[in-house]
């Protein structure tokens, strides 16, 4: 038998040691939800993926559920994974009352909750917080939910026609060069209002940001 160079062929070399670990890949979603009551919003900053799931915080007065958030710890990324963020997603709902008792169910098909919905996404701005630095991503209206029920509906009368959510619009996609978040960095995600937003007065309304990309886990054998 005759031995083969390393390099001259489609072998690979044999490392003299075992490996100290591992890496794992996958594609995940990490989201987190505003709720704004009844109040004023203009020249406001909300600070979205700093609650926890099971915590209390970000305008609800009830613990997050795993439909507002599922996120471990607040406003960073667990040590040993790595998350690179190739796009952003932003849906608004309408709750069927003023308070964090009513379900997200509520269709927008009135001229008044269609003008909720247009408030959100006319004058909200995101931007991403790492701490010292803030980057600006887009405006609402450019942020598609990327899913769910969506279009133009009519319940019989011309006033009752509009868009039931912003589910219509494509995610905002880093094409390029994705958002690199290293273990243990601390981000959040600014919802921001100019100053012509109006005041949240009927059912109160949910925005949920969700981050889509790729996650690298660190797994230690050795």
């Amino acid at each position: 038998m005759y031995g083969q160079a390393i390099g001259e062929g489609s072998i690979p070399p044999v490392p003299f040691e075992q490996p100290k670990n591992l890496f794992r890949y996958g594609e995940q979603s990490i989201y987190s939800t505003q709720l704004h009551q009844a109040g004023a919003i203009a020249n406001s900053s909300f600070r979205l993926f700093s609650t926890p799931l099971g915590q209390v915080g970000q305008g609800f007065t009830n613990s997050l559920t795993i439909a507002e958030t599922n996120l471990k710890e607040g406003g960073r990324v667990p040590a040993g994974v790595a998350f690179d963020i190739f796009g952003v997603s932003c849906m608004v709902a309408l709750a069927s009352a003023n308070n964090d008792t009513g379900t997200i169910n509520t269709a927008i098909d009135t001229q008044a909750d269609v003008q909720s919905l247009l408030n959100i996404i006319q004058n909200g701005v995101l931007s991403w917080d790492f701490t010292q630095t803030q980057v600006d991503i887009a405006p609402v209206s450019l942020v598609g939910a990327g899913g769910g029920a969506f279009g133009s509906v009519s319940t019989g009368n011309a006033a009752d026609v509009g868009h039931m959510n912003n589910g219509a619009g494509s995610v905002w996609l880093y094409r390029k060069h994705p958002v690199a978040l290293p273990g243990s960095s601390t981000f959040s995600i600014l919802l921001r209002y100019g100053s012509r937003a109006a005041a949240v007065a009927n059912n109160s309304v949910y925005v949920r940001v969700a981050l889509l990309g790729y996650y690298k886990n660190v797994i230690e054998i050795g």
